[in-house]
């Protein structure tokens, strides 16, 4: 039962693989608009949109960015896998503020040592550092856990 209360997932917001699907057909929409006898626009715009289908189904298909369990955590490896981090392999589990312009934002860092694995809210659907609380507890209920 230990185990049930400390699984958990975050995922990437549903809209976001929606938003980034509409983005495609913009892109692409514009490329074709604004081509004016231009080939390379067409172009551009074509491999712009075909990375950004790309981006929406990665999210569509693979959604959940981040488990835990009593055994560790589960980040991607890839566009589609998953790899398993077992808690005695994670060194630290931390967030960092990045202050400035722009997008900055709190980043989710999890330490292996041989692997580093960073997530923002937009992969988590949440405060990172509300996952970071949840990882450091789960890994504190762990048997053997360190905290």
């Amino acid at each position: 039962m230990a185990d049930d209360t400390i699984a958990q997932q975050w995922r990437v917001p549903p809209a976001l693989p929606v938003l980034k699907l509409a983005a495609a057909v913009v892109v692409l929409a514009l490329g074709m608009l604004l081509a004016a006898g231009d080939p390379l626009r067409p172009v551009l715009g074509g491999l712009a949109a075909a990375i950004l289908v790309g981006w929406g189904l990665r999210d569509l298909l693979a959604p959940v960015r981040l488990a835990v369990d009593a055994t560790g955590v589960t980040v991607p490896a890839g566009m589609l896998s998953r790899r398993h981090l077992p808690w005695p392999t994670v060194e630290t589990i931390q967030v960092h503020r990045r202050s400035g312009r722009g997008l900055a934002g709190p980043t989710l860092e999890i330490d292996t040592g041989d692997s580093l694995h960073l997530f923002n809210r937009l992969d988590l659907g949440t405060d990172p550092t509300e996952v970071a609380d949840a990882l450091r507890a789960a890994r504190a209920a762990s048997p053997g856990g360190t905290g």
